[in-house]
């Protein structure tokens, strides 16, 4: 990329203080899309240093059953792509947290690889986590190619062999994202075994800061991944909270209040 992006200044200026990023997602338009933005601005106010927003999609495959009922309750009031995007242009008239989209094939190839890259990035944009598109096959299909400025984050998992794990921190940009156990998203009442050794071994072949997400759901735990890490990633937990006021006024207040001790805990390390 010519440009460091938000999510690049972000992490340079955690490294400057010696701190640790806190990364949360929600779903694009859960409950609907004015109170999502609430809740975005709410998130703002916690001290997030990077959103994740997944595009509300009908077979989220990688989904827990948290996450799959976001994208229903989203897509249920209404939520397309070009709705997510006039989403992050509002909350970019206040913020200028970086934003990640988490995001199957499916919906990007339908609105237009390329046209959507351009309008994402216009939209303020910062990052693409592409769930089922390999990098290289991104490559074998030029209209899968494209410079948007757009950072493409890679996944690794704890099943990645290493030969693999190599080629895809190659490709990685902003941060790579460890997810700590096999299976679909989800909160879990301990963390995974090996995070500290897995995020160990990622770090030897990249200087991309390494963020870890996947069954974290307390302030101890974000606390202690935090500490062998760049970054920790809190989704599931943060959507149920939705959930639990989708149908009241104050989820945005919730999610607050949920995640502030989060943010905390990991500043704290």
């Amino acid at each position: 990329m010519s440009f460091e992006n938000r999510i690049d200044q972000r992490f340079a200026l955690l490294r400057e203080t010696g701190k640790r990023a806190f990364i949360s997602y929600v779903c694009a338009g859960d409950p609907e899309i004015d109170r999502c933005l609430d809740i975005l601005r709410a998130l703002d106010r916690t001290g997030v240093d990077v959103i994740e927003m997944g595009l509300p999609f009908s077979d989220p495959m990688a989904d827990g059953v948290v996450n799959q009922m976001a994208a229903h309750r989203a897509l249920e009031a209404g939520v397309t792509v070009p709705k997510v995007l006039d989403l992050v242009r509002r909350f970019r008239l206040q913020s200028e947290t970086p934003i990640v989209l988490f995001t199957y094939l499916n919906p990007i190839y339908a609105y237009g690889f390329s046209a959507f890259h351009a309008d994402a990035a216009a939209a303020g944009v910062d990052g693409l986590l592409l769930l089922d598109l390999p990098p290289e096959e991104a490559k074998r299909n030029c209209e899968l190619m494209t410079e948007s400025g757009l950072c493409q984050i890679r996944l690794i998992a704890p099943t990645t062999p290493e030969e693999r794990m190599k080629k895809l921190v190659t490709t990685a940009e902003g941060f790579v994202y460890y997810v700590s156990r096999e299976g679909v998203t989800g909160t879990q009442t301990s963390l995974a075994d090996g995070i500290s050794e897995n995020v160990a071994a990622i770090k030897r072949y990249t200087s991309v800061p390494v963020a870890v997400g996947f069954g974290i759901s307390t302030p101890e735990q974000a606390a202690t991944v935090a500490r062998t890490s760049d970054g920790v990633i809190v989704g599931s937990a943060i959507v149920r909270i939705v959930a639990e006021h989708a149908t009241q006024g104050d989820a945005a207040s919730a999610v607050e209040a949920f995640v502030k001790p989060l943010v905390e805990a990991v500043k704290s390390v």
